[in-house]
């Protein structure tokens, strides 16, 4: 009988141990995880074209510790001190930028502010430009100038443009008048048509998006201009949340502001992977939609320059820039067809987003921008 429970003993030890090699064996661990990969470096077969946000400001931040390399500098009611905008071809010639893109306000509805966008490009339209530096517009959005509105009103759908003839009229209008920048010998083309990015465009709530956009082409087609339309969507979103405001209107999409982790912690802590992941999702669905994705990448993000007591946790700079060239693999890594890429921005030193060199870290992303995405 001893010899019985001995054997009954020692047949329970051994299958216990099985079983806890087993588990041991199945239990999940950080090299399981999906995310658990490195973003390798993504080396350039043919050339990226890169269209670079240029931003206009009175004056820097007090908050803001990187000093341009031209100095402090603002601008006046929209325009740039001397030398200033001269500098900055020469900069982006040096990054190999393709163009720059300038934000520009509603002609018909917020004429003051118009004239001050307006004055920034006529900057960069009359400095000496040896670098052959192109540009773009991108259409500053403003749903409360058009009276819109995306929730509430009796059906919960929101106000749309088409409520106010008026507006709408303005709004087809704006982009008449913006056909004089157009009409440039360096505005920028994509596959032989004229680029013009819409801002916010997840917030063009019309009652027929592909009407809206259908009479907006044809208008500007009349005047001789064939668009290529990228729209642009809030940062860390799906593309399908306002598939019915993109799909069969614009050319392409892109996401803003992807450095802007909203508080979010894992996506700061796994930002390369957590990016990727996003934009090959965005890559997979816009393509089926027969539309091109445009990676919008970022140096840097800080939220303590416009609120020094916030506890988010911001992007900082590292001194050889190796945040921002992960990035750039990120971006190469999902470009479409087009290769277009975004740099969001030249000079936004209000978030530290900024690749215009400064007496703190040089040329260094100039350089790596040129690096990532030229062949030479």
């Amino acid at each position: 009988m001893k010899k019985k429970y001995i054997y009954r003993y020692s047949l329970l030890i051994l299958l216990m141990s099985v079983e806890l090699l087993s588990c041991k064996k199945n239990d999940p661990s950080v090299k399981d995880n999906f995310l658990n990969y490195q973003i390798p470096d993504v080396p350039v077969t043919s050339n990226y074209t890169v269209g670079a946000f240029y931003y206009s400001f009175t004056t820097l931040n007090a908050n803001v510790a990187q000093i341009p390399t031209v100095g402090k500098y603002g601008y006046t009611n929209g325009l740039p001190p001397d030398g200033v905008m001269q500098q900055h071809i020469v900069d982006a010639g040096i990054a190999k930028i393709d163009y720059f893109i300038f934000s520009v306000r509603s002609p018909s509805l917020d004429t003051k502010n118009y004239l001050i966008d307006s004055t920034t490009v006529n900057a960069f339209l009359t400095a000496p430009n040896s670098a052959g530096i192109k540009f773009a517009l991108s259409y500053n959005l403003n749903t409360g100038l058009l009276g819109i509105t995306n929730s509430g009103g009796t059906t919960g759908n929101g106000v749309t443009i088409e409520t106010s003839p008026s507006k709408l009229t303005a709004f087809y209008n704006d982009f008449k008048r913006l056909a004089f920048f157009l009409g440039k010998a360096n505005y920028q083309k994509v596959n032989g048509k004229y680029l013009l990015i819409i801002n916010n465009a997840q917030d063009l709530n019309s009652n027929d998006n592909v009407a809206l956009y259908k009479q907006l082409r044809a208008n500007l087609s009349a005047l001789g201009f064939d668009l290529y339309i990228v729209g642009m969507q809030n940062r860390w979103s799906p593309p399908e949340r306002y598939y019915y405001r993109f799909q069969n209107c614009t050319d392409a999409m892109y996401e803003a502001n992807m450095g802007d982790v909203a508080g979010d912690n894992d996506r700061y802590w796994n930002f390369p992977q957590y990016t990727d992941q996003n934009w090959a999702y965005w890559k997979k669905t816009i393509e089926a939609w027969n539309m091109e994705f445009v990676p919008c990448v970022m140096a840097g993000y800080n939220y303590q320059i416009n609120n020094p007591t916030t506890n988010q946790l911001s992007v900082q700079r590292t001194a050889d820039g190796s945040w921002y060239k992960t990035f750039t693999n990120v971006a190469k890594r999902n470009a479409s067809k087009s290769r277009l890429i975004f740099v969001d921005s030249f000079n936004n030193f209000s978030v530290d987003s900024q690749i215009e060199p400064t007496q703190a870290y040089g040329y260094t992303y100039l350089d790596i921008t040129r690096q990532a995405f030229k062949l030479n």
